[in-house]
């Protein structure tokens, strides 16, 4: 089963973790809820919010190039309108003075027009396409090394640290 970004599944909880959740989700896939993700309300501790094994409904909120899924259920649960949403920025008043990230207004209808609503195109996520060495130019490929040499020296780096702190203690 292919998850979609921005799709709401039911899944039950695998693991916790002190950063967050595990979720198996219904019909295949699992993907992890971050604390900050858990509840409105801050969250000290999740064992007071979920269990291993309790059933959770979640929005898939990202999947990154490796495959892993951030899911939500507190956007799970606003979506389905049980909880109540924050307060509106423009007053609540529909057609107020909205704006975008950058400060500008956002461009609508006529005055007095409603505004039409278009529905974005949902989100899947495909693995990168590998072009065959063949067929990648020279920057291409030293763009490709220089970045499989990063996260090799990453992973090493990773590994030393650990090994070095466990032979402190």
């Amino acid at each position: 089963m292919q998850l979609e970004i921005g799709k709401i599944y039911t899944g039950k909880v695998k693991g916790i973790a002190q950063y967050g959740a595990f979720v198996d989700i219904d019909g295949g896939g699992s993907g992890m809820v971050h604390i900050s993700e858990i509840s409105r309300s801050y969250v000290n501790d999740i064992h007071e919010h979920l269990q291993e094994g309790q059933e959770v409904t979640v929005k898939v909120i990202g999947i990154n190039e490796a495959g892993k899924v951030s899911l939500s259920i507190k956007k799970a649960v606003e979506d389905d309108g049980s909880d109540q949403r924050p307060p509106r920025r423009n007053g609540g008043r529909p057609g107020g003075d909205r704006r975008n990230n950058d400060g500008q207004r956002f461009q609508g209808g006529e005055e007095g027009q409603p505004r039409r609503q278009s529905r974005p195109k949902p989100v899947v996520w495909e693995p990168k396409k590998t072009v065959p060495q063949s067929e990648m130019s020279f920057e291409d490929m030293m763009s490709h090394f220089k970045q499989s040499s990063e996260e090799r020296i990453g992973d090493l780096k990773r590994s030393t640290d650990r090994k070095n702190k466990t032979r402190r203690k």
